[in-house]
């Protein structure tokens, strides 16, 4: 008889034990201090009215929320994507959890999220978040005042408008969602903090904004980054490349057509460039609409190289069928002459049909030299005006397309 009441009471002490500590650990009830009855949540009720949305009456609860962007890193143009890392700051006011400071002098508490109600947010944009803190922890004031700190490290989709990179600017849109809720129940007010410090990096957060986009159906605020290149990388990397080959293949044009090094200098270059721009085309990013002006700028390139080492290889073959043409055909001469020329050692005199042909494939080889040197200096000029004129709109998302889609809206 004695074991079982041994191990009765042996139950009852570690049931005591385990859920004292468990309230009291939370913060809602202590033994010295003496709590408003909300704070004691031994009492289910009062659990599930603390997890419902504050009512405001007729107003839906205004939610303050603060953006502090530390730090935007890997900015990839290839995929679109670009990482931030942000620090949010909500502020709300529940008088449920009001008390009454006069009768319990506690200038404010921290309660676990879980414990009461929190706007549950969700990144439209986001391919994957990282929450700093997986139990925030939220400040309560006498008044009902609450403070939630969330910080967070994200990738996110961006239209990066890519026209005229490098030197390009987009904007991109963080938009911050609570699906649990309508916009009759919740309201957010957004502003936003740049807070980067570190202006080592290719993309630079020249603006910050944030906005309430309209006529949704649940509670929303964007976060819009204002991306801008500094192009000192691209600069380096393509267009030196670029300019310094299409130098060197107009200086490749002064040398003499007959000169066997010419043809190969040019083929040099010409496979050179076909490196460079298979190279250029998996770095520059590609688009549906609205593509880098690079991408036509360097074909263009490649299309003058391709132009210039067709015009050398066909003069060449010209004028070299020309002066076997004339070798085959030599002109008679008396015998008289024949003698005199045979006494004139190794440097005989060509004949006229030789040097007509060569005569006329160089002439032709400088009227193109000009004309290429023109053209090239003038598409340089044009492609500047072009680069500085030109814009572009994209198409739209399929999701803003009507009617074969669209968000819903109220």
């Amino acid at each position: 008889t004695m074991a079982p009441r041994l191990l009765l009471l042996l139950l009852a002490f570690l049931r005591l034990g385990t859920t004292g500590p468990l309230v009291q650990g939370r913060g809602f009830r202590s033994p010295t201090v003496a709590w408003p009855s909300f704070f004691n949540f031994n009492q289910p009720q009062g659990v599930q009215e603390t997890i419902q949305i504050p009512n405001n009456g007729s107003a839906p609860l205004l939610v303050d929320v603060q953006v502090f962007v530390s730090n935007v890193f890997n900015v990839d143009i290839l995929r679109y994507t670009v990482s931030s890392m942000l620090l949010l700051r909500l502020s709300w006011v529940d008088t449920r959890l009001a008390w009454n400071a006069s009768l319990y002098p506690q200038h404010a508490v921290t309660l676990p999220w879980d414990s009461l109600w929190t706007p549950g947010l969700t990144i439209q944009e986001a391919l994957w978040v990282d929450w700093q803190d997986q139990s925030p922890r939220a400040r309560v004031g006498p008044d009902g005042h609450v403070d939630l700190y969330l910080a967070l490290t994200t990738e996110t989709n961006c239209d990066f408008e890519l026209l005229h990179f490098p030197r390009d600017q987009s904007d991109c849109n963080l938009s911050f969602y609570a699906l649990s809720n309508t916009v009759l129940e919740l309201e957010f007010r957004a502003h936003a903090v740049n807070e980067i410090v570190s202006v080592k990096r290719e993309y630079v957060v020249w603006g910050l904004e944030t906005q309430i986009p309209p006529r949704q159906l649940v509670p929303c605020f964007q976060v819009t980054l204002r991306l801008q290149n500094t192009a000192l990388k691209a600069i380096i990397a393509l267009l030196v490349p670029g300019e310094a080959l299409l130098l060197a293949d107009m200086c490749g044009g002064l040398l003499p057509l007959r000169a066997t090094e010419r043809i190969a200098y040019k083929v040099t270059l010409l496979l050179g460039y076909l490196v460079f721009h298979s190279s250029l085309v998996q770095a520059l990013p590609s688009s549906s609409s609205c593509n880098p002006l690079l991408i036509y700028y360097f074909t263009v390139l490649l299309l003058l190289l391709f132009i210039s080492t067709m015009e050398t290889v066909l003069l060449a073959a010209l004028q070299a069928r020309g002066h076997l043409s004339a070798r085959s055909s030599p002109i008679p001469t008396p015998r008289g002459e024949q003698q005199d020329h045979g006494d004139l050692g190794p440097h005989p005199e060509e004949a006229p049909g030789v040097k007509e042909s060569r005569s006329w494939a160089e002439a032709a080889d400088h009227i193109f030299f000009l004309v290429y040197v023109v053209g090239v200096v003038c598409s340089q000029f044009f492609f500047i005006g072009f680069w500085m004129w030109a814009t572009c709109k994209s198409d739209p998302a399929p999701g803003e397309a009507i009617p074969h889609g669209g968000q819903p809206r109220l």
